[in-house]
Protein backbone atom coordinates (compact mmCIF):
# COMPACT_ATOMS: atom_id res chain seq x y z
CA UNK A 1 0.00 0.00 0.00
CA UNK A 2 1.26 3.46 -0.85
CA UNK A 3 1.46 6.29 1.25
CA UNK A 4 -0.75 8.11 -0.28
CA UNK A 5 -3.05 5.65 0.45
CA UNK A 6 -2.01 4.70 3.45
CA UNK A 7 -2.45 8.48 5.02
CA UNK A 8 -4.59 10.08 2.61
CA UNK A 9 -1.95 12.43 1.31
CA UNK A 10 -3.59 13.65 -1.27
CA UNK A 11 -7.10 14.40 0.48
CA UNK A 12 -5.14 16.72 2.67
CA UNK A 13 -3.29 17.84 -0.21
CA UNK A 14 0.17 17.17 1.19
CA UNK A 15 3.02 15.20 0.13
CA UNK A 16 5.46 12.59 1.33
CA UNK A 17 8.65 15.51 1.00
CA UNK A 18 6.34 17.47 2.83
CA UNK A 19 5.26 15.06 5.56
CA UNK A 20 8.80 14.21 6.40
CA UNK A 21 10.38 17.33 6.41
CA UNK A 22 7.69 18.25 9.11
CA UNK A 23 8.27 15.33 10.98
CA UNK A 24 11.32 16.12 11.08
CA UNK A 25 10.70 20.38 12.18
CA UNK A 26 8.56 18.34 15.47
CA UNK A 27 11.14 15.72 16.30
CA UNK A 28 13.87 18.49 16.68
CA UNK A 29 11.28 20.75 19.30
CA UNK A 30 10.65 17.65 21.11
CA UNK A 31 13.77 15.90 20.98
CA UNK A 32 14.55 17.78 24.35
CA UNK A 33 12.16 15.91 26.23
CA UNK A 34 14.85 12.54 25.80
CA UNK A 35 17.35 14.38 28.26
CA UNK A 36 15.10 16.71 30.24
CA UNK A 37 12.68 14.34 31.39
CA UNK A 38 15.22 11.54 32.72
CA UNK A 39 17.01 14.50 34.69
CA UNK A 40 13.69 15.46 36.17
CA UNK A 41 12.29 11.94 37.37
CA UNK A 42 15.99 10.62 38.30
CA UNK A 43 15.65 13.15 41.68
CA UNK A 44 13.02 10.16 42.30
CA UNK A 45 16.03 7.81 42.75
CA UNK A 46 15.26 6.37 39.46
CA UNK A 47 18.25 5.06 37.32
CA UNK A 48 18.71 8.00 34.93
CA UNK A 49 19.50 5.86 31.75
CA UNK A 50 16.74 4.12 32.48
CA UNK A 51 14.53 6.71 32.27
CA UNK A 52 16.15 7.83 29.30
CA UNK A 53 15.29 4.39 27.39
CA UNK A 54 11.65 4.48 28.63
CA UNK A 55 11.40 7.97 27.43
CA UNK A 56 12.27 7.16 24.02
CA UNK A 57 10.54 3.86 23.45
CA UNK A 58 7.07 6.10 24.57
CA UNK A 59 7.86 8.57 22.56
CA UNK A 60 8.20 6.62 19.44
CA UNK A 61 5.52 4.07 20.08
CA UNK A 62 3.09 6.54 21.12
CA UNK A 63 3.95 8.95 18.48
CA UNK A 64 4.09 5.74 15.48
CA UNK A 65 0.68 4.75 16.99
CA UNK A 66 -0.81 8.27 16.85
CA UNK A 67 0.22 8.00 13.17
CA UNK A 68 -0.55 5.01 11.84
CA UNK A 69 -4.05 4.32 13.76
CA UNK A 70 -5.46 8.09 14.05
CA UNK A 71 -3.38 9.74 11.26
CA UNK A 72 -2.79 13.09 12.86
CA UNK A 73 0.40 14.67 12.98
CA UNK A 74 0.46 14.87 16.60
CA UNK A 75 3.47 13.98 18.64
CA UNK A 76 3.54 12.10 21.98
CA UNK A 77 5.76 12.10 24.54
CA UNK A 78 6.28 12.17 28.52
CA UNK A 79 4.64 15.46 29.23
CA UNK A 80 6.70 18.11 31.05
CA UNK A 81 4.52 19.12 34.61
CA UNK A 82 3.33 15.49 34.63
CA UNK A 83 6.96 14.86 35.50
CA UNK A 84 7.33 17.19 37.90
CA UNK A 85 4.00 16.54 39.78
CA UNK A 86 5.09 12.66 39.76
CA UNK A 87 8.64 13.80 41.09
CA UNK A 88 8.13 16.84 43.58
CA UNK A 89 3.96 16.48 43.93
CA UNK A 90 3.75 12.23 44.08
CA UNK A 91 7.43 10.88 45.00
CA UNK A 92 8.90 13.88 47.03
CA UNK A 93 6.16 15.30 48.73
CA UNK A 94 3.99 12.30 49.22
CA UNK A 95 6.79 10.51 49.91
CA UNK A 96 5.12 7.89 47.49
CA UNK A 97 7.72 4.92 46.22
CA UNK A 98 8.53 5.51 42.61
CA UNK A 99 6.81 2.32 41.71
CA UNK A 100 3.79 2.61 43.21
CA UNK A 101 3.97 6.08 41.28
CA UNK A 102 4.35 4.25 37.77
CA UNK A 103 1.63 2.23 38.84
CA UNK A 104 -0.85 5.14 39.69
CA UNK A 105 0.56 6.23 36.22
CA UNK A 106 -0.47 2.85 35.04
CA UNK A 107 -4.23 3.14 36.77
CA UNK A 108 -4.82 6.32 35.24
CA UNK A 109 -4.09 5.68 31.50
CA UNK A 110 -6.49 2.28 32.14
CA UNK A 111 -9.18 5.02 33.34
CA UNK A 112 -8.15 7.33 30.42
CA UNK A 113 -8.32 4.16 27.74
CA UNK A 114 -11.81 3.62 29.09
CA UNK A 115 -13.24 7.21 29.31
CA UNK A 116 -11.53 7.20 25.54
CA UNK A 117 -12.95 4.34 23.85
CA UNK A 118 -16.88 4.43 25.34
CA UNK A 119 -16.62 8.18 24.06
CA UNK A 120 -16.59 10.07 26.82
CA UNK A 121 -13.61 11.91 26.40
CA UNK A 122 -14.99 13.35 23.27
CA UNK A 123 -17.98 14.18 24.94
CA UNK A 124 -15.72 16.86 26.64
CA UNK A 125 -14.39 18.08 23.99
CA UNK A 126 -17.54 18.82 21.74
CA UNK A 127 -18.46 20.94 25.52
CA UNK A 128 -15.86 22.93 25.19
CA UNK A 129 -17.31 26.22 23.81
CA UNK A 130 -16.10 27.08 20.58
CA UNK A 131 -14.79 30.71 21.74
CA UNK A 132 -12.76 29.20 24.64
CA UNK A 133 -11.07 26.84 21.82
CA UNK A 134 -9.88 29.93 20.30
CA UNK A 135 -8.22 31.33 23.28
CA UNK A 136 -6.74 27.82 23.88
CA UNK A 137 -4.60 27.89 20.96
CA UNK A 138 -3.46 31.71 21.65
CA UNK A 139 -2.86 30.83 24.99
CA UNK A 140 -0.71 27.58 23.99
CA UNK A 141 0.55 29.74 21.77
CA UNK A 142 1.98 32.24 23.93
CA UNK A 143 2.63 29.50 26.35
CA UNK A 144 5.40 28.01 23.55
CA UNK A 145 6.70 31.47 23.12
CA UNK A 146 7.29 31.79 26.68
CA UNK A 147 9.24 28.53 26.90
CA UNK A 148 11.76 29.78 24.28
CA UNK A 149 11.92 32.98 25.69
CA UNK A 150 12.96 31.02 29.01
CA UNK A 151 15.22 28.73 27.39
CA UNK A 152 17.27 31.44 25.57
CA UNK A 153 17.75 33.20 29.02
CA UNK A 154 16.14 36.58 27.10
CA UNK A 155 13.20 36.37 29.42
CA UNK A 156 14.63 35.77 33.68
CA UNK A 157 12.74 35.20 36.74
CA UNK A 158 12.63 38.72 38.84
CA UNK A 159 12.00 38.90 42.26
CA UNK A 160 11.22 42.93 41.94
CA UNK A 161 8.48 42.24 38.69
CA UNK A 162 8.00 38.97 38.43
CA UNK A 163 9.88 38.35 35.72
CA UNK A 164 12.00 40.57 33.43
CA UNK A 165 14.20 40.52 30.37
CA UNK A 166 17.69 38.84 30.98
CA UNK A 167 21.23 39.82 30.32
CA UNK A 168 22.72 40.75 26.86
CA UNK A 169 24.99 38.14 26.67
CA UNK A 170 26.74 35.97 24.13
CA UNK A 171 24.07 33.72 24.88
CA UNK A 172 20.92 35.93 23.72
CA UNK A 173 22.81 37.59 21.17
CA UNK A 174 23.11 34.01 19.49
CA UNK A 175 19.27 33.58 20.12
CA UNK A 176 18.66 36.68 18.90
CA UNK A 177 20.77 35.95 15.78
CA UNK A 178 18.77 32.69 15.15
CA UNK A 179 15.36 34.44 15.63
CA UNK A 180 16.34 36.78 12.69
CA UNK A 181 17.21 34.16 10.39
CA UNK A 182 14.68 32.22 11.32
CA UNK A 183 12.05 34.60 11.21
CA UNK A 184 13.39 35.82 7.86
CA UNK A 185 13.30 32.75 6.49
CA UNK A 186 9.61 31.73 7.80
CA UNK A 187 8.52 35.56 5.96
CA UNK A 188 10.27 34.95 2.31
CA UNK A 189 8.00 31.01 3.15
CA UNK A 190 11.72 29.02 2.58
CA UNK A 191 10.71 25.26 2.76
CA UNK A 192 12.35 23.87 6.01
CA UNK A 193 12.82 27.19 7.97
CA UNK A 194 12.22 26.01 10.67
CA UNK A 195 15.11 23.33 10.50
CA UNK A 196 17.29 25.61 9.04
CA UNK A 197 17.21 27.94 11.70
CA UNK A 198 17.49 25.56 14.68
CA UNK A 199 20.93 23.92 12.41
CA UNK A 200 22.19 27.43 11.97
CA UNK A 201 21.61 28.93 15.83
CA UNK A 202 23.18 25.54 16.65
CA UNK A 203 26.32 26.19 14.07
CA UNK A 204 26.27 29.61 15.62
CA UNK A 205 26.80 28.34 19.40
CA UNK A 206 29.38 26.58 18.98
CA UNK A 207 31.85 29.57 20.02
CA UNK A 208 30.28 30.06 23.43
CA UNK A 209 32.60 28.94 25.66
CA UNK A 210 35.26 28.38 24.00
CA UNK A 211 35.99 31.77 22.62
CA UNK A 212 32.52 33.98 23.73
CA UNK A 213 30.81 34.05 27.13
CA UNK A 214 30.30 31.27 29.32
CA UNK A 215 27.27 28.55 29.55
CA UNK A 216 27.57 27.11 32.62
CA UNK A 217 24.57 29.33 33.67
CA UNK A 218 22.16 27.59 31.99
CA UNK A 219 23.92 24.23 30.48
CA UNK A 220 23.83 21.90 33.47
CA UNK A 221 27.27 23.18 34.72
CA UNK A 222 29.10 22.64 31.31
CA UNK A 223 31.12 25.62 30.32
CA UNK A 224 30.54 25.66 26.83
CA UNK A 225 26.63 24.91 25.45
CA UNK A 226 27.57 22.92 22.23
CA UNK A 227 29.84 19.73 23.39
CA UNK A 228 30.51 16.94 21.76
CA UNK A 229 29.70 13.94 24.17
CA UNK A 230 30.27 11.24 22.03
CA UNK A 231 27.56 9.16 19.88
CA UNK A 232 26.50 5.86 21.36
CA UNK A 233 25.25 4.96 24.63
CA UNK A 234 23.75 1.27 25.62
CA UNK A 235 19.74 1.61 26.46
CA UNK A 236 19.26 0.27 30.10
CA UNK A 237 16.22 -1.19 30.31
CA UNK A 238 16.26 -1.64 33.74
CA UNK A 239 12.78 0.06 34.66
CA UNK A 240 10.42 -1.99 32.29
CA UNK A 241 7.64 -3.41 34.41
CA UNK A 242 9.32 -2.17 37.78
CA UNK A 243 6.00 -0.56 38.34
CA UNK A 244 3.95 -1.84 41.82
CA UNK A 245 0.38 -2.50 40.75
CA UNK A 246 -1.33 -3.81 43.82
CA UNK A 247 0.44 -1.03 46.22
CA UNK A 248 -0.67 1.88 43.80
CA UNK A 249 -4.72 0.06 44.27
CA UNK A 250 -4.92 0.94 47.56
CA UNK A 251 -7.55 3.87 48.74
CA UNK A 252 -4.49 5.84 49.63
CA UNK A 253 -3.69 6.23 46.20
CA UNK A 254 -7.05 7.21 44.76
CA UNK A 255 -6.59 11.09 45.11
CA UNK A 256 -2.74 10.27 42.94
CA UNK A 257 -4.46 8.36 40.27
CA UNK A 258 -7.47 11.09 40.18
CA UNK A 259 -4.78 14.07 39.62
CA UNK A 260 -2.76 11.94 36.69
CA UNK A 261 -5.99 11.27 35.24
CA UNK A 262 -7.47 15.03 35.12
CA UNK A 263 -4.15 16.71 34.79
CA UNK A 264 -3.20 14.55 31.76
CA UNK A 265 -6.81 14.39 30.18
CA UNK A 266 -7.06 18.25 29.83
CA UNK A 267 -3.40 18.76 28.45
CA UNK A 268 -4.07 16.56 25.89
CA UNK A 269 -7.22 17.59 25.14
CA UNK A 270 -6.46 21.40 25.62
CA UNK A 271 -3.57 20.54 23.13
CA UNK A 272 -5.57 18.76 20.88
CA UNK A 273 -8.23 21.50 20.87
CA UNK A 274 -5.50 24.44 20.39
CA UNK A 275 -2.84 22.85 17.64
CA UNK A 276 -6.46 21.51 15.55
CA UNK A 277 -7.59 25.55 15.92
CA UNK A 278 -4.38 26.58 14.87
CA UNK A 279 -3.55 24.21 12.02
CA UNK A 280 -7.09 23.88 11.14
CA UNK A 281 -6.65 19.89 11.45
CA UNK A 282 -10.22 19.50 11.93
CA UNK A 283 -13.44 17.83 10.48
CA UNK A 284 -16.21 18.66 9.17
CA UNK A 285 -18.06 19.31 12.07
CA UNK A 286 -15.12 21.35 13.22
CA UNK A 287 -13.78 19.34 15.63
CA UNK A 288 -10.33 18.15 15.86
CA UNK A 289 -9.92 15.55 13.13
CA UNK A 290 -10.12 11.90 14.34
CA UNK A 291 -10.54 12.96 17.89
CA UNK A 292 -11.86 10.07 19.28
CA UNK A 293 -8.33 7.45 17.91
CA UNK A 294 -6.65 10.43 18.72
CA UNK A 295 -7.60 10.44 22.46
CA UNK A 296 -7.53 6.49 22.33
CA UNK A 297 -3.86 6.31 21.66
CA UNK A 298 -2.93 9.43 24.26
CA UNK A 299 -4.38 6.89 26.83
CA UNK A 300 -2.27 3.74 25.91
CA UNK A 301 0.90 6.32 25.79
CA UNK A 302 -0.13 7.01 29.63
CA UNK A 303 -0.86 3.37 30.24
CA UNK A 304 2.55 2.00 28.75
CA UNK A 305 4.36 5.39 30.11
CA UNK A 306 3.81 3.13 33.53
CA UNK A 307 4.61 -0.36 32.32
CA UNK A 308 7.86 0.74 30.58
CA UNK A 309 8.98 3.14 33.53
CA UNK A 310 8.54 7.11 33.14
CA UNK A 311 5.58 9.76 34.01
CA UNK A 312 2.70 9.92 31.72
CA UNK A 313 2.57 9.89 28.22
CA UNK A 314 0.72 12.99 26.48
CA UNK A 315 0.03 15.28 23.26
CA UNK A 316 2.93 17.58 22.89
CA UNK A 317 2.24 21.40 21.71
CA UNK A 318 5.39 21.13 19.78
CA UNK A 319 3.66 19.41 17.06
CA UNK A 320 2.99 22.57 16.13
CA UNK A 321 6.14 23.37 14.56
CA UNK A 322 5.33 20.38 12.10
CA UNK A 323 2.44 21.65 11.08
CA UNK A 324 3.39 25.44 10.13
CA UNK A 325 5.67 23.12 8.38
CA UNK A 326 2.79 21.30 6.00
CA UNK A 327 2.71 18.30 7.76
CA UNK A 328 -1.18 17.60 7.72
CA UNK A 329 -1.18 13.57 8.48
CA UNK A 330 -0.05 10.95 10.36
CA UNK A 331 3.11 10.21 8.40
CA UNK A 332 4.39 13.60 9.90
CA UNK A 333 4.02 11.41 13.45
CA UNK A 334 5.37 8.34 12.17
CA UNK A 335 8.42 10.09 10.91
CA UNK A 336 8.95 11.78 14.12
CA UNK A 337 8.53 8.24 16.13
CA UNK A 338 11.14 6.32 14.01
CA UNK A 339 13.07 9.68 14.15
CA UNK A 340 13.21 8.80 18.44
CA UNK A 341 14.25 5.16 18.13
CA UNK A 342 18.19 5.74 17.02
CA UNK A 343 18.38 7.98 20.36
CA UNK A 344 18.00 5.00 22.39
CA UNK A 345 21.38 4.41 21.24
CA UNK A 346 22.66 7.73 20.48
CA UNK A 347 21.61 10.15 22.92
CA UNK A 348 24.49 11.68 23.86
CA UNK A 349 24.32 13.21 20.25
CA UNK A 350 20.71 15.36 21.12
CA UNK A 351 23.04 17.39 24.15
CA UNK A 352 25.00 18.89 21.21
CA UNK A 353 21.49 21.30 20.23
CA UNK A 354 21.51 23.31 23.01
CA UNK A 355 17.87 24.92 24.02
CA UNK A 356 18.76 28.65 22.35
CA UNK A 357 18.99 26.60 19.02
CA UNK A 358 15.24 25.19 19.58
CA UNK A 359 13.88 28.65 21.04
CA UNK A 360 13.55 30.86 18.04
CA UNK A 361 11.04 28.07 16.78
CA UNK A 362 8.93 28.23 19.42
CA UNK A 363 8.61 31.57 19.56
CA UNK A 364 7.63 31.43 16.19
CA UNK A 365 5.30 29.25 16.38
CA UNK A 366 3.67 31.32 18.83
CA UNK A 367 3.31 33.63 16.57
CA UNK A 368 1.82 30.95 14.37
CA UNK A 369 -1.12 29.92 17.17
CA UNK A 370 -2.16 33.67 17.72
CA UNK A 371 -4.41 33.08 14.19
CA UNK A 372 -7.43 31.81 16.15
CA UNK A 373 -7.43 34.53 18.57
CA UNK A 374 -8.98 36.75 15.56
CA UNK A 375 -12.05 34.96 15.70
CA UNK A 376 -12.64 35.75 19.50
CA UNK A 377 -16.15 37.77 19.61
CA UNK A 378 -13.92 40.69 21.93
CA UNK A 379 -16.84 43.11 21.67
CA UNK A 380 -19.43 40.54 23.42
CA UNK A 381 -17.89 40.60 27.11
CA UNK A 382 -19.42 37.39 28.12
CA UNK A 383 -17.19 35.25 25.76
CA UNK A 384 -14.62 37.88 25.73
CA UNK A 385 -13.63 37.61 29.55
CA UNK A 386 -13.85 33.96 30.27
CA UNK A 387 -11.44 33.79 26.22
CA UNK A 388 -9.18 35.92 27.85
CA UNK A 389 -8.67 34.30 30.97
CA UNK A 390 -8.38 31.55 29.57
CA UNK A 391 -5.59 32.45 26.75
CA UNK A 392 -3.73 34.60 29.65
CA UNK A 393 -3.96 32.47 32.71
CA UNK A 394 -2.26 29.82 30.35
CA UNK A 395 1.43 31.62 29.96
CA UNK A 396 0.98 33.43 33.43
CA UNK A 397 0.64 30.07 35.80
CA UNK A 398 2.82 27.80 33.51
CA UNK A 399 0.14 25.75 33.19
CA UNK A 400 -2.20 24.85 30.06
CA UNK A 401 -4.51 22.66 33.15
CA UNK A 402 -5.08 26.19 35.01
CA UNK A 403 -6.09 28.03 32.26
CA UNK A 404 -8.57 25.89 30.71
CA UNK A 405 -10.33 25.19 34.02
CA UNK A 406 -10.67 28.46 35.17
CA UNK A 407 -11.97 29.28 31.37
CA UNK A 408 -14.57 26.88 31.92
CA UNK A 409 -15.70 27.93 35.59
CA UNK A 410 -15.70 31.72 34.50
CA UNK A 411 -17.93 30.79 30.89
CA UNK A 412 -20.25 28.89 33.03
CA UNK A 413 -20.73 31.64 36.26
CA UNK A 414 -21.01 34.66 33.61
CA UNK A 415 -23.48 32.65 31.10
CA UNK A 416 -25.38 31.60 33.68
CA UNK A 417 -25.58 35.19 35.46
CA UNK A 418 -26.67 36.86 32.38
CA UNK A 419 -29.43 34.30 31.76
CA UNK A 420 -27.69 32.27 28.56
CA UNK A 421 -27.77 28.55 30.59
CA UNK A 422 -28.40 27.33 26.99
CA UNK A 423 -24.75 27.83 26.27
CA UNK A 424 -23.61 25.85 29.11
CA UNK A 425 -24.18 21.76 28.22
CA UNK A 426 -24.49 19.18 30.91
CA UNK A 427 -21.32 17.60 29.85
CA UNK A 428 -19.66 21.26 30.66
CA UNK A 429 -20.85 21.22 34.16
CA UNK A 430 -19.90 17.87 35.24
CA UNK A 431 -16.43 18.96 33.71
CA UNK A 432 -16.40 22.19 36.10
CA UNK A 433 -17.51 19.97 38.69
CA UNK A 434 -14.39 18.01 38.55
CA UNK A 435 -12.29 21.15 38.04
CA UNK A 436 -13.34 22.77 41.47
CA UNK A 437 -11.94 18.87 42.92
CA UNK A 438 -9.12 19.42 41.42
CA UNK A 439 -8.49 22.99 42.69
CA UNK A 440 -9.04 22.08 46.10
Amino acid sequence: MSFDKLFKLSDYQTTVKTEILAGLTTFLATMYIIVVNPSIIQKTGMPFNGILTATVLVSALSSLAMGFYANNPIVIAPGMGLNAFFTYSVVIGMKIPWPVALGAVFWSGIIFLLLSVFNIRTLIVRAIPKQLRFAIAGGIGLFITLIGFSNAGFVVANPATIIGPGPINAITLTFLTGLAITGILVVFRIRGALIIGITLTTLVAIPIGRYWGDATAVNHGTRTLVTWQGLFAIPDFSLIFSMNLLESLKLSMIPVVFSFLFTDMFDSLSTLVGVAEAGNIKDQHGEPRNIKESLIIDSLSTTISGLLGSSSGTCYIESATGIEQGGRTGLTAVVCGLLFIPFMFMSPLLSMVPSIATSPALVLVGVFMMKPVADIAWNELDNAIPAFLAMILIPLTYSITQGIIWGFLSWTVIKLATGKKQEVSPTLLVIDFFAILALL
